[in-house]
């Protein structure tokens, strides 16, 4: 059942961001104070700083909540822990020591070949648990697939989800354990489950506009889900491109020289060729994602310079 678009409660505020940076969900609460869910990329932190800021409406930030620990929606916390120190971070649980111990290879960034500043981690955001946002209580469910950490944030009374990168209005995210091995598939599709038993209204993914009509997308989502089950080797090539688009956005235009020692210098490029497309050199493998993001229209190439679309 599609529903009617509402209008979301005047102490949200949805900074719609791109793919680079996660969207940002910002809350100014007369009781629960403020806070913001998500934070953005890196290269984009000093524009983070003044866009939520700005949404704060002059008040200090006090808390900052990650729903899970990938480079896009971290990576500012570094710089909103600076403009505002006594701000109070809370992420999911299983990956608090790293945080702690600040782990970049636990924590995916060298592995992927991201970057994210180390940030101060205060406590953990349990599942099962409840969390006052816009002086409201939002469940905190796992939703484990995409990350195995993942959380989502479900606000009951108006049926609002913040749905992160378990669900977007066209798919999902890269399901990055069934790549390293795990059998992950499964757990993506008990989280479309969950989000389906919470029937979300209005949903705030972690990329793309808000949007309204979760059953059409869990539809699309389980398609997808079901195509990537039948043919992993179909997904490998979609993270790969995907991981590859990610840092071209993050670049804007490389030499397809420097493109490949990055390539090669990052090691999930390496596990990806390794248990998916050994039967191919990795250089040719390497220039067949190139020329594919180049004939989707997601990437331009003039001479030996590869430019981002």
């Amino acid at each position: 059942m599609t529903h009617a678009p509402q209008a979301l409660p005047p102490e949200i505020t949805v900074l719609e961001r791109g793919w680079l940076s996660a969207n940002n969900i910002v809350f100014r609460g007369a009781h629960s104070g403020t806070a913001v869910v998500d934070t953005g990329y890196c290269t984009h932190a000093e524009q983070s700083v003044a866009l939520i800021g700005a949404a704060l409406h002059g008040r200090p930030l006090e808390r900052i909540l990650n729903t899970h620990l990938h480079s896009d929606h971290c990576g500012g916390n570094a710089a909103l822990q600076a403009a505002w120190p006594g701000v109070h971070t809370a992420v999911p649980p299983g990956h608090l020591a790293q945080v702690r111990d600040w782990d970049a290879d636990a924590l995916g960034y060298r592995p992927t070949g991201q970057q994210c500043p180390p940030f101060r981690a205060d406590a953990a955001l349990l599942p099962g648990t409840e969390v006052l946002l816009g002086d409201r209580p939002w469940q905190v469910h796992a939703a484990p697939g995409h990350d195995p950490h993942s959380i989502v944030l479900f606000e009951p009374q108006d049926a609002l989800l913040i749905s992160a990168d378990a669900l977007w209005e066209n798919g999902f995210g890269v399901v990055f354990p069934e790549l390293e091995g795990e059998d992950a598939f499964a757990e993506v599709s008990a989280t479309l489950d969950l989000i389906e038993r919470l029937a979300p209204r209005t949903v705030l993914p972690g990329h793309g506009a808000i949007f309204y009509d979760a059953p059409r997308a869990l539809d699309a989502a389980r398609r997808r889900l079901d195509g990537f089950a039948r043919d992993p080797a179909k997904h490998a090539l979609h993270a790969a491109k995907v991981l590859l688009k990610y840092k071209l956005l993050e670049w804007q235009q490389i030499t397809l020289e420097e493109l490949q020692a990055w390539a090669v210098a990052t090691p999930y490029f390496a596990l990806l060729h390794t248990r998916y497309f050994a039967n191919v050199n990795f250089l040719p493998w390497l220039h067949s994602l190139v020329d594919s993001l180049v004939r989707s229209g997601a990437a331009a190439r003039a001479g030996d310079v590869l430019h981002n679309v």
